[in-house]
């Protein structure tokens, strides 16, 4: 019998997953859903489809998702003019009224995606089951307005939808003390929920290939890092743009309990499946300690 050309490679891939799949199956993996990968809709697709095969093969994936674009979108609609200081909006009382209508929007476009293909979703904010307090956060000293830093994570609500056999999706608005609604940066969020559940993996889908040794040299990627070396990476003062403080949140989440975090070019198709079930992997994984293997080989 002649099988068709490819026939063995696709069965091969399949091979190549088993060991990933027993590894980590019931194992909490958090999704820092943001950045190109939320405005080209191929690619928020494909994003989707990741996540529910990730669910369909025995994990229990949460997304967090941003949408500072679409709110900076929204913002320049109604005439308003968008501030940052220090890579962090400034969030005034309107501009917090249309961020939380504009995530909330993007929240159900994504609860929607995942119905569609067939699984069963909850879009929730931090604000639900009061599982997100925080309190005002500043950029070097400068009130930035109503941009929350978390303090307290009650995780309850996430581990009762997981429970039901739901994929939870959050959008990262709290609250604090005095119930007053804060912006929350999404990565900052997905580090928090992804330590109070004690995640097996935490994946930040960004608009970078991973941590770069040299940022100049596009062969000098690290596929791999301990939490040591991110961490003298982080304090070699090498590190520009935003991939300081990301780099910081993979830092604090392993050391909090997370075993593994990924940075991952979520422009590349399909970018989880190839991080998290194949030997080469294609971003940066972070784990604790050199004794680890990033990859099975079971």
């Amino acid at each position: 019998m002649e099988l068709e050309p490819g026939i063995m490679h696709k069965a091969a891939v399949l091979i190549e997953a088993l060991p990933y799949i027993q590894r980590f199956n019931r194992k909490i993996v958090v999704v820092k859903y943001g950045g190109s990968a939320m405005v080209d809709e191929n690619l928020k697709k494909q994003v989707i489809q990741d996540v529910v095969l990730l669910k369909l093969v025995g994990f229990k994936p949460i997304i967090v998702h941003g949408g500072g674009k679409e709110i900076s979108r929204w913002v320049g609609k109604v005439g308003m003019e968008p501030h940052f200081v220090g890579g962090l909006r400034v969030t005034d009382e309107p501009t917090m009224e249309i961020a939380e209508m504009v995530l909330n929007k993007v929240n159900k476009s994504l609860v929607q995606l995942v119905n569609e293909l067939g699984v069963k979703a909850v879009g929730i904010s931090g604000k639900d089951g009061m599982m997100l307090r925080c309190k005002k956060k500043y950029s070097g000293g400068e009130d930035i307005g109503y941009v929350g830093e978390v303090t307290e994570v009650d995780p309850q609500i996430i581990y009762d939808l997981l429970e039901k056999d739901f994929l939870p999706i959050i959008c990262p608005t709290g609250f604090d003390e005095e119930f007053k609604t804060y912006n929350i940066n999404a990565d900052d969020a997905a580090c928090a929920v992804a330590t109070a559940m004690k995640a097996e993996k935490l994946a930040f889908l960004t608009d970078v290939e991973g941590v770069y040794r040299d940022f100049n040299d596009k062969e000098s990627l690290l596929s791999e890092m301990t939490v040591d070396e991110a961490q003298t990476f982080v304090d070699s003062g090498t590190l520009g743009g935003g991939m300081l403080p990301k780099l910081q949140n993979c830092i604090d989440a392993i050391r909090s309990g997370v075993s593994r975090v990924h940075i991952l070019d979520g422009r590349i198709p399909h970018c989880l499946l190839l991080e998290i079930f194949t030997d080469k992997g294609i971003g940066t994984a972070i784990f604790n300690s050199a004794e680890e293997e990033r990859f099975y080989h079971g």
